[in-house]
């Protein structure tokens, strides 16, 4: 996929460094020179550019463009100015970063297809790690659902998944398996990145291994809570 990303900050550079490693065709812009010389070697293509100046953004390859990330964090005008420049000009899909609740409602009224909130998102998922420590990782769908990857609690280990009986006693799913290694760095769980496919009803399960749920917030709060007694 083609995608433009408009601001080299943490979060967008971050975005596009990511993108391009998972070989996407990346165009980043920003007008600060040293940014763009930064990332030329990790990034598909680097630009210097004013992201709200309508004669240099027109020159862009927008209608070849999937998707266009407006990244710019501290400059909300800019942002709003990018948005509405990119809209103009008939960009496919907008996803834009939002910084509070009122430039939320700006870019809305624009129209872009989705907002980004980063640093809410990124405070609300190591809020969630660490108020269950036995959580790993966690990724919200929606509202009211997550999927969730968990340390096996020990009384669990040596068993099967069947034997587990998750479904009947909390309402949530087991999806895979990964593998985890025993080590820690600075108290941090590390994982060998060894995932074992769909999960087998018959799999035994280490105590060293990570389980990853799906299944409502309630329910899986209800597992998690009580296994840490």
């Amino acid at each position: 996929m083609k995608y433009i990303i408009v601001g080299l900050g943490n979060f967008g550079a971050s975005l596009a460094m990511k993108l391009t490693e998972n070989k996407n065709e990346v165009i980043a812009i920003d007008d600060s020179l040293e940014k763009v010389e930064f990332y030329k070697e990790k990034i598909t293509h680097t630009i210097r550019m004013d992201a709200t100046d309508e004669n240099t953004v027109s020159g862009l390859p927008i209608p070849n463009t999937d998707i266009v990330v407006i990244a710019i964090g501290e400059d909300q005008g800019a942002n709003v100015m990018a948005t509405a420049l990119f809209k103009n000009l008939n960009a496919k899909r907008i996803i834009s970063r939002s910084i509070n609740v009122l430039h939320e409602k700006v870019l809305t009224a624009i129209g872009v297809d989705d907002i980004v909130r980063p640093e809410q998102e990124s405070a609300e998922k190591w809020s969630k790690k660490l108020s269950a420590q036995n959580i790993v990782d966690s990724f919200e769908l929606g509202v009211n659902f997550s999927i969730v990857e968990a340390k096996i609690p020990e009384k669990y280990a040596g068993q099967s998944i069947r034997e587990m009986h998750l479904r009947r006693k909390f309402n949530i799913l087991v999806l895979t398996v990964i593998e985890a290694g025993n080590k820690k760095e600075s108290e941090s769980f590390q994982l060998n990145e060894k995932i074992k496919g769909i999960a087998d009803p018959d799999r035994v399960v280490n105590k060293n291994d990570v389980l990853v749920l799906f299944g409502a917030n309630n329910d899986l709060k209800v597992f998690l809570k009580q296994e840490l007694k």
